[in-house]
């Protein structure tokens, strides 16, 4: 119960914050999905860090490294410290002076300027909420299983109703029980309808501000609190006092097996570096670039972001590789799904004191995404579709703010709703989310480097990149075949390689050569000229 009570103290701490965001409130549309370009160095840096670490990185990242061993990291996490801030300079600052310029809110709005083409919203629209909804059940996902993983044991039977307390029935047909079930804790479709409805209050009151603070606040959470779960599960995994005698203990317990890279091949590993570049086309990401009060305002996200990924990943992948050496039991039920891995070793090597704040650390850093993903979708939908094909004049700025915050609302109950069924890993989810948008980076790369990019090449790599992304998703039984790739026979060698180097390859190619067939429909010399213009 105590884990309860400090779970429900910060979640309050959330509302209050986001309510007092809305006192704030300026009124206007642009202060409620921008924040009237407000935006400073550290609350850019907070809000885009906290956007980006989502439970893909704690939670996802733990069950993976005890699944595959500590080679996650360098698969993922150190070349996304490099990519991300690389797609900071080189996209974000670029995209900002335009939006600043051109009054932009959305990616879309930049696209339809950028190639004029005015249905490419059509297009872009419902890929770009199908692919962020996936992204979304990552995070509601797992603060069910966080916050049911660290309680249970809690409650008696019968305090919730048999439906959310008992298990699934045995292939027997033998009746699910609360053993097989919530087991004694908060139902995990309870927990993340509670999560769910916290994150709309303070987004629907407190809009982008709201939003960026509440980031900030929960991104210092989750950094400060990861780093004490990484100390007390060292040390009382070791019995170690000293953290440095825990970490070499730990470490050395480590299977060989998982203690390298060695069960993932070279060219799996290569290709995984393609999956950063998400983060160039992610709608939530580009929202929180257009909200920086001035360019200079991405130094500091720049430089700080591979850093603090790294105090954030290097703990969660070393905690799940021990969890698979002999200095302690994870049950049956929990090897069977690794998204229990980390609450598991939160509620068995802390008390309930400091489990209840090490929970709230973790639901932090879910929160923290999900808010800015629910906002980017309202926003999409108010000022791509409602707003654009409706007509600017059809809304004053009072609408068009309770537009998005109704489509907030339909988002937030689709996700939930998706959430009571979906069975799959938080990593493999993600890594599937995240291929999608890589594979439509050339387009936003093309878009603001090659004047040469054409209306019909956008489309065809729009096409290419859903298309393929679709495909390969079916081919991998919708993310049922965990460890799928696309293996490539070379001089009677074999190369497996991760389904998002294909995907890019795809759009790529489809960018460049219909982009170079269709040169007489390239956007007119003065669309060309305010994009590009004369130094």
């Amino acid at each position: 119960m105590t884990q309860l009570i400090i779970i429900g103290i910060y979640l309050s701490l959330l509302l209050g914050l986001g309510i007092f965001a809305s006192t704030l409130f300026r009124g206007t549309s642009k202060d409620y999905m921008l924040a009237s370009h407000s935006i400073g160095p550290f609350l850019l840096l907070m809000s885009i860090f906290g956007t980006t670490m989502t439970a893909f990185a704690l939670v996802g990242s733990t069950g993976e490294s005890f699944s595959r061993g500590i080679g996650v990291y360098g698969m993922l996490a150190s070349s996304s410290g490099i990519i991300h801030s690389l797609c900071f300079f080189l996209l974000g600052i670029k995209l900002w002076s335009l939006g600043k310029k051109y009054g932009y809110t959305t990616q879309i709005q930049f696209f339809r300027d950028r190639l004029e083409s005015d249905k490419i919203g059509l297009l872009l629209f419902p890929i770009l909420v199908t692919l962020v909804i996936p992204y979304l059940l990552i995070g509601v996902m797992a603060s069910g299983g966080v916050i049911n993983g660290v309680t249970q044991g809690t409650f008696e039977a019968g305090t919730f109703p048999s439906f959310l307390e008992n298990g699934d029935a045995a292939e027997d047909g033998t009746p699910g029980t609360m053993a097989t079930g919530s087991k004694g804790g908060v139902p995990r479709e309870l927990a993340s309808l509670t999560i769910c409805v916290v994150v709309l209050i303070y987004v629907f009151f407190g809009g982008m501000r709201g939003t960026a603070w509440a980031n900030a606040f929960q991104t210092i959470v989750f950094m400060i609190l990861g780093m004490v779960t990484f100390y007390v599960i060292a040390t009382k995994l070791t019995g170690e006092s000293s953290l440095f005698a825990a970490l070499q203990k730990a470490s050395e317990a480590i299977p060989k097996e998982k203690a390298t890279r060695i069960g993932i091949s070279q060219s799996a590993f290569l290709t995984y570096l393609f999956v950063p570049l998400s983060v160039g086309m992610f709608p939530h990401l580009f929202q929180h670039w257009l909200t920086a009060k001035s360019a200079a305002s991405f130094k500091l996200p720049v430089i700080a972001h591979p850093i603090f990924i790294m105090i954030v990943w290097v703990p969660c992948v070393l905690v799940g590789a021990w969890a698979t050496s002999n200095l302690i039991q994870i049950p049956p039920p929990i090897q069977a799904n690794q998204n229990l891995v980390l609450p598991f070793l939160v509620k068995k090597l802390a008390g309930p004191v400091l489990g209840g704040f090490l929970t709230a650390g973790i639901l932090a850093a879910i929160m923290s995404s999900l808010d800015s993903q629910f906002l980017c979708l309202g926003t999409m939908f108010t000022e791509d579709i409602a707003v654009h094909y409706g007509g600017k004049d059809r809304f004053n700025d009072k609408q068009t703010v309770v537009l998005a915050r109704c489509f907030i609302i339909a988002i937030v109950a689709l996700t939930y709703f998706f959430s009571l069924f979906e069975p799959r890993a938080v990593f493999v989810l993600g890594v599937w989310c995240f291929s999608g948008f890589s594979a439509l980076f050339p387009l936003v790369f093309g878009c603001l480097y090659w004047r040469g990019v054409t209306k019909p090449g956008a489309y065809a790599c729009i096409l290419a990149a859903i298309s393929s992304w679709v495909y390969l998703f079916w081919k991998s039984g919708f993310a049922e075949d965990e460890r799928y790739t696309l293996d490539f026979t070379i001089a009677g060698t074999t190369y497996p390689t991760m389904p998002v180097f294909t995907m890019v390859v795809c759009s790529t190619l489809a960018l460049i050569i219909v982009s170079l067939a269709t040169q007489k429909w390239k956007p007119t010399e003065a669309t060309l000229a305010k994009f590009f213009p004369e130094r």
